[in-house]
């Protein structure tokens, strides 16, 4: 949020704060003071009195140089998950169609330009890429951000695009609006996603939409498998239609218990024309 855009309620010390908690992540699980004061851009001063008062509330824990995070943070996220009905009911499926195709599955919600893990069943294999929930990732370059994003109307669509930091993560990564915007038009029309290798080299992903019981898309469903081990036709033919029947699934619960919006606040859903999911197309 700009200097000018912020309401005389803001709280610059509580955005420090916040900022001072996502400093720390799996790249970055223990930092030093001056690590903490340079990714926030912060004096060490500031930094050290933010840190000291985390460590006081029992968020963070220093071991005379390393300041480390606390399970104590979960407690942040626990009580809006805890209140997210759509998680709750797509895990039991989630679980289902991990057994069934041996391959790691999550549920993702928008969350600005990034999706959100919000639901999370392994498999054992071993991936380079470690997600779990709260996992964010720009939605641009994923197979459940395409999902999210396909149905957006075309304003707020090109202005996500126009925001977004769309750099090469990979050889494979589609950057330029141009050729987004088309690959968003295939995935309306086809119904899911297939990411091959744009966010990780050896990583591909296919994704759904969950739509609510009036056509919205409340959020996406994905399957992330090897490039080594599964090929992209391989995904379309042996993976897609069990990932598309476990949606179908998660749909049908949710009309019955009918949770209301399930996005977070900000994201909003988007209404599809129709809520029947086209059929996928043959490969």
């Amino acid at each position: 949020m700009s200097t000018a855009a912020r309401a005389s309620h803001f709280v610059r010390s509580f955005e420090r704060g916040l900022a001072v908690i996502r400093a720390f992540d799996a790249e970055h699980p223990a930092r030093t003071l001056s690590e903490v004061a340079r990714a926030c851009d912060l004096t060490r001063a500031a930094a050290r009195r933010l840190l000291l008062t985390l460590a006081d509330l029992g968020y963070v824990h220093c071991d005379g140089r390393l300041f480390r995070l606390t399970p104590r943070v979960l407690e942040l996220g626990h009580a809006y998950l805890a209140g997210l009905t759509l998680p709750r009911i797509a895990e039991p499926h989630l679980k289902q169609l991990v057994a069934e195709v041996k391959e790691s599955s999550s549920l993702c919600l928008l969350d600005g330009d990034d999706v959100v893990h919000v639901a999370r069943v392994p498999t054992r294999r071993i991936m380079s890429a470690t997600i779990t929930v709260g996992t964010r990732f720009p939605a641009y370059v994923t197979a459940v951000g395409r999902v999210l994003l396909a149905p957006l109307p075309d304003e707020d669509l090109d202005a996500r695009l126009a925001r977004a930091e769309r750099r090469p993560l990979t050889a494979y990564t589609i950057v330029t609006p141009q050729a987004l915007r088309a690959e968003l038009g295939r995935v309306r029309r086809q119904g899911y996603a297939l990411v091959d290798q744009e966010l990780e080299e050896g990583l591909r992903s296919v994704a759904a939409p969950v739509r609510d019981r009036g056509g919205a898309v409340v959020a996406g469903v994905g399957l992330a498998v090897h490039a080594g081990r599964v090929s992209a036709a391989s995904v379309r033919r042996d993976l897609l239609p069990p990932l598309l029947a476990a949606v179908a699934r998660i749909e049908a619960d949710l009309r019955i218990t009918d949770p209301g919006p399930a996005a977070s606040p900000g994201t909003g859903t988007h209404r599809s024309s129709s809520s029947r999911r086209p059929p996928a197309p043959p490969e």
